[in-house]
């Protein structure tokens, strides 16, 4: 029985239909990427998964119990934690009240506890927790949202374009400590339009067209399929090779010039 189970999901907004028919499963210990373009109905998911979207028709189901009905406060109860696209930290507030907020449903003694695992996480969230989170940089606000996500103590961790906006060096710190929350047994479900680093860190993969699921399968596979290289990773595998043989010419010229020259 999977973790979380979607059938036939369908969702949309007003009278604005994004998701058809979506079926989608993701197993403890997981991490499960969805790719593709704006618009392209992964942010969609992830709110009808946490339920700040009603669904429309199909099924979601945790641990084999349909949720669908369930509004969002019940299903953070019951394990999922969404952590969405843009932050959406109260910037208005101290790091320690963003984290309290994380985690209103917890008993105090649980609290203590989930702040000692966000710390080990994230230290510089310790050291700046009397600091408004306005204040902080867009990487380091991304920190706060994911650790005020995890003070709910999740078994599935929603992660909509935890990317969006990050210097590079902070992306690959950001995608680390997704590696980290999957070792810790946290199941994480990834809305990421980097394709590439998603891939890199995920069991699995589903591609999203126009509110439809067009590809699905090992993270592996995708990273190598002609199709997600071109759609997604910038290049497709000609132009790949021809960027490969571009560049091996230009280091035979730095490297053996006069042979260069010669030959």
């Amino acid at each position: 029985m999977a973790l979380l189970e979607l059938k036939d999901v369908c969702a949309g907004y007003a009278r604005h239909r994004v998701l058809e028919n979506v079926d989608l499963t993701l197993e403890q210990g997981e991490i499960v990427t969805l790719l593709g373009a704006n618009g392209a109905g992964k942010s969609t998911l992830a709110k009808a998964i946490s339920g700040l979207l009603r669904v429309e028709g199909g099924s979601i189901l945790l641990e084999g119990e349909p949720i669908e009905a369930l509004m969002p406060a019940e299903r953070l109860r019951r394990g999922i934690a969404h952590v969405p696209e843009g932050r959406q930290i109260f910037a208005g507030m101290t790091v320690a009240e963003n984290l309290e907020l994380g985690a209103y449903a917890a008993a105090e003694a649980d609290q203590v506890e989930r702040l000692e695992f966000v710390w080990t996480l994230f230290p510089v969230l310790r050291e700046r927790m009397k600091d408004i989170a306005g204040n902080f940089s867009g990487g380091q606000q991304q920190m706060l949202a994911i650790a005020r996500g995890l003070m709910s103590k999740p078994k599935i961790l929603v992660l909509d374009e935890p990317s969006l906006g990050i210097a590079p060096l902070l992306v690959a710190e950001i995608f680390r400590l997704v590696e980290r929350l999957r070792a810790q047994g946290i199941s994480i479900l990834l809305a990421e339009q980097n394709a590439r680093q998603a891939l890199s860190i995920a069991d699995r993969g589903y591609v999203f067209e126009n509110g439809k699921i067009t590809l699905q399968g090992r993270a592996t596979d995708l990273l190598n399929s002609p199709d997600i290289a071109e759609r997604y990773l910038g290049m497709g595998r000609a132009a790949e090779v021809a960027a490969g043989d571009a560049l091996a010419s230009r280091l035979r010229n730095v490297l053996f010039p006069a042979v260069t020259r010669a030959g």
